[in-house]
């Protein structure tokens, strides 16, 4: 099977000749650590942002053969372009969020262009564009069909409490709720919009990003769930699984009051089953795990970044061994492969997953 047919078999809840291999998101250290195993001339680590041209095309082939060399089943594509710099520490989206920069490069939304329905009059959300799944173009044309090809889309809790703030956002499903569900109705429209761009582009897998949970428990109540969130999300599912994608639901945290709702909306998998929220894999699969392809759970706070990799190995073997039977389980980490984990580790995550996963 090719890397497409064995994720694309794991998602229709069938079982492929093994268990599939994906990398959900991955930073610009691992991707030179694990990278210099493969080429030669990787910059020393740095942020993206900080890269010349140059740089960033060599980050970008070496991401590339990394899911050639290990052998990984999907390849992970979202927007690019669609930033503009403020100034070192700042940039803005096509929405009007600001962001800050952390320590690692990474946007955090600090500035709220839509916090009350006052805002709405005059703006202008934006339009997808072409030129924005650039990322996405490439990978097509280097795996040529043999990766399935997935794409990051924010859902509606995310796009809604960046455009609104987070706390805002909850008070003014209170307060307001007319404008939640204007701001989720404009945030839906927009990702309709996306997913006709997505669906010419030859995706394969949409994942739907909307983290909704920490570490103990959903961020809003089961019924404001319902109410102002999922209805939309499961609109997107719907237009998505008509167009003949697979629907991804990723959400860290702990997602056990919430999942009966999920399991409803019609999604074909569930990322990243974060362990150390309470989603322990051999407990997701005994109850779900007939229902929907799990993703998941190779824990990356403490054993990607601190572990051995004969622990790595070891718990990649158990995770096959607690969900692997039957299928419906592709093997990823419980969040991003981050710049605090050990690229040897990540390696012995893909070596452990070939070794382990396969259907005799």
């Amino acid at each position: 099977m090719t890397g497409k047919d064995r994720t694309l078999t794991a998602l229709s809840m069938q079982r492929p000749d093994r268990v599939p291999l994906y990398i959900h998101g991955i930073n610009e250290g691992p991707i030179i650590g694990i990278g210099r195993h493969l080429t030669d001339g990787l910059p020393e680590p740095k942020q993206f942002h900080e890269m010349n041209d140059l740089e960033k095309m060599k980050l970008l082939d070496t991401l590339f053969l990394i899911h050639e060399e290990f052998g990984v089943d999907g390849f992970t594509s979202f927007e690019i372009g669609h930033e503009k710099e403020i100034d070192a520490g700042h940039v803005e989206d096509d929405w009007g969020v600001v962001y800050t920069r952390n320590p690692h490069g990474l946007p955090v939304p600090t500035g709220h262009p839509l916090e009350s329905r006052l805002g709405l009059d005059g703006y202008e959300p934006p339009a997808p564009k072409q030129e924005h799944l650039l990322l996405l173009n490439l990978a097509r044309d280097r795996f040529k069909g043999k990766i399935a090809l997935f794409w990051l889309m924010r859902g509606v809790f995310v796009l809604s409490w960046r455009l609104a703030g987070m706390a805002n956002l909850m008070v003014q499903m209170i307060e307001d709720p007319e404008f939640v569900h204007q701001l989720a109705a404009m945030t839906l429209k927009f990702n309709f919009q996306m997913l006709d761009l997505l669906v010419d582009a030859g995706l394969d897998v949409l994942v739907i990003e909307d983290d909704i949970a920490q570490t103990n428990a959903p961020l809003i109540s089961p019924a404001h769930f319902e109410e102002f969130v999922n209805p939309y999300n499961k609109r997107l599912v719907e237009r998505a699984r008509e167009k003949g994608l697979k629907v991804v639901r990723h959400s860290d945290g702990n997602l056990w009051r919430l999942l009966d709702i999920l399991l409803k909306t019609g999604y074909d998998g569930l990322n990243p089953l974060e362990s150390h929220a309470g989603m322990h894999l051999k407990e997701v699969k005994e109850y779900c795990g007939d229902r929907i392809c799990l993703l998941g759970n190779i824990d990356c706070i403490e054993l990607l970044p601190n572990g051995s990799t004969v622990e790595v190995d070891a718990a990649v073997k158990q995770a096959i061994k607690d969900a692997g039977e039957g299928g419906g389980l592709i093997i990823c980490s419980s969040n991003s492969l981050h710049p605090g984990v050990n690229p040897e580790n990540c390696i012995a995550m893909f070596e452990a997953t070939k070794k382990y996963g396969l259907y005799i």
